[in-house]
């Protein structure tokens, strides 16, 4: 990767929450700003959320996408939340190319919005909305050395102060959330993050090392609890995959009384 080059995996937070002033998200809301404040800023934005699935990679490539309100039971000022942000048709096409050329079934979807994966985050780091961007849809197989490959072949881009987000959360077990916290629960929270910070940022480790700990990922500690289904993991293979290398950053914070975490390539 050049200097140009930008992988975030950012913990998205619960639905809009993050936007309606919720405390749970106070410290997300901070750590994604001060992200924004560190980083250079992005001439295009590629973002891969947990919340769209399909049988191959799909890109948005409509030049004004509306939002999707993919979540429900919220107060209305939820479903009135805007984020106009340009989509980037030409940069659609060259990431089409590219998984092409890496031999990855791919689509055009000029019709699709953006969903709250993409502009929960981006309206927090971003708020003016003045920045292209373009989503990927995970591979509804959730095969994570898939999505691995999947960032590497998005490496054509390296060079274009393009920023890729994979947009999810460290931890999603949403019983867990609305449970009352134990020690027991706290425990398998701790230890997946704590396992995810080494494989994410361990320098002792060689890639091929940490490339196999992100496809073994479920027999990590506590890693079904943490994860009982890893659509929201996944934007993290696929950050790595652009990266191929230890994070730079890690950022360690709590969102709805659960350890949480970010990394930054």
């Amino acid at each position: 990767m050049t200097e140009k080059s930008r992988a975030l995996f950012v913990s998205h937070g619960g639905g809009p929450m993050p936007l309606l002033g919720d405390p749970g998200h106070a410290e997300m809301v901070d750590c994604l700003r001060a992200i924004a404040n560190q980083i250079e800023k992005p001439s295009a934005i590629v973002v891969i959320s947990a919340h769209w699935e399909a049988p191959q990679t799909t890109i948005t490539a409509g030049t004004s996408p509306d939002l999707i309100y993919d979540y429900h039971g919220f107060p209305s000022e939820a479903y009135q939340l805007t984020y106009p942000a340009p989509g980037n048709p030409a940069l659609a096409e060259r990431l089409q190319d590219s998984l092409r050329h890496a031999k990855i079934n791919t689509k055009l979807d000029s019709q699709r919005g953006f969903d709250h994966g993409m502009y929960v985050p981006l309206k927090i780091m971003y708020p003016e909305a003045e920045i292209s961007c373009v989503q990927l849809s995970l591979l509804n197989n959730l095969d994570p050395a898939a999505h691995i490959k999947l960032g590497s072949a998005l490496r054509s881009i390296a060079d274009q102060n393009i920023l890729v987000i994979g947009s999810g959360f460290s931890f999603h077990n949403m019983q867990a959330f609305f449970q009352p916290r134990t020690a027991e629960s706290d425990a398998k929270n701790a230890a997946f993050e704590d396992w995810l910070s080494t494989t994410c940022g361990d320098h002792t480790l060689s890639e091929p090392q940490r490339r196999q700990r992100l496809i073994d990922w479920a027999s990590a500690p506590s890693a079904r609890h943490c994860h009982p289904r890893e659509e929201h993991l996944l934007p993290l293979h696929v950050c790595y995959g652009f990266a191929e290398a230890p994070c730079t950053t890690a950022f360690k914070l709590h969102i709805l009384n659960k350890r949480a975490s970010m990394y930054l390539w």
